[in-house]
């Protein structure tokens, strides 16, 4: 019978940005399977963003193993390069060529897998301009190909960030608070296109989140990190008014448990 490997995993993984007695992820072990919605929750500087970027070698732990499709995470150039072609990336800032275009800026996330030669003057083939163009259409911004990143509101801005991950056809999408810029309106928009990106294509999707009535309408389950350990493991359904307590303490964000 054969085995799938799960998408990412953790094996007793420990992070310190000022040395073992200060660390940030605490004997951490995880297993996210593949097509998994999973949502990482806990206080800042609990380690949520520190734990993404562990999975695309933005960081690398002292101790432990990291592990993405079966490929141990290393510092080693080569195999950055391979797992973060598999992980792509959104960030809470965007973090868009603000002087490009929504295209241009899609078709970035294009460069890592394409010949050196065509990367370093940026020219990009027809196909290559079309399936941006595509992407853009899916995120619902057909119409704004030629704009330039900064006359993009926010949440078209994310739309954008969101198309540009899709472009290197990843397998795993890594989203740090992705939505703590934008409205409640627009913050539900994001997160349910990144939920029909997650069922329709089966991208394996890791987003760290502060609202809790998101990750429990969204996600398919919750991870909480608790003073750099793994506090809660359990399906999103399941996150009960005692759980947001131990995460949170008696101060509880947004999405009170009743």
């Amino acid at each position: 019978m054969t085995v799938t490997q799960p998408a990412i995993s953790f094996d007793n993984v420990h992070q310190s940005y000022h040395g073992p007695g200060e660390a940030v992820l605490r004997g951490v072990d995880l297993t996210i399977p593949r097509s998994d919605f999973c949502v990482v929750l806990g206080r800042s500087g609990m380690g949520k963003s520190t734990l993404l970027r562990c999975i695309n070698g933005f960081v690398q732990p002292y101790a432990g193993t990291v592990t993405v499709s079966g490929q141990r995470v290393t510092k080693e150039k080569s195999v950055l390069r391979g797992i973060r072609r598999k992980a792509g990336i959104i960030f809470q800032g965007y973090n868009l060529v603000n002087r490009l275009t929504a295209l241009q800026n899609v078709l970035c996330g294009m460069l890592p897998g394409i010949p050196g030669y065509r990367s370093i003057p940026g020219f990009f083939t027809r196909a290559e301009k079309e399936c941006a163009m595509s992407l853009l259409a899916e995120v619902g911004l057909e119409g704004y190909a030629g704009k330039r990143a900064d006359q993009l509101s926010g949440g078209q801005k994310q739309r954008v960030g969101i198309a540009r991950a899709l472009a290197q056809d990843p397998e795993i999408i890594l989203a740090d608070e992705p939505v703590a810029s934008l409205d409640p309106v627009t913050a539900e928009e994001i997160l349910t296109l990144l939920a029909e990106i997650n069922r329709g294509k089966g991208t394996t999707l890791v987003i760290s989140l502060h609202q809790l009535e998101y990750a429990r309408s969204y996600g398919d389950r919750v991870i909480a990190l608790l003073d750099g350990k793994l506090a809660i493991d359990k399906r999103a359904a399941d996150l009960s008014a005692d759980d947001v307590t131990r995460i949170y303490g008696q101060g509880t964000p947004k999405g009170n448990m009743n």
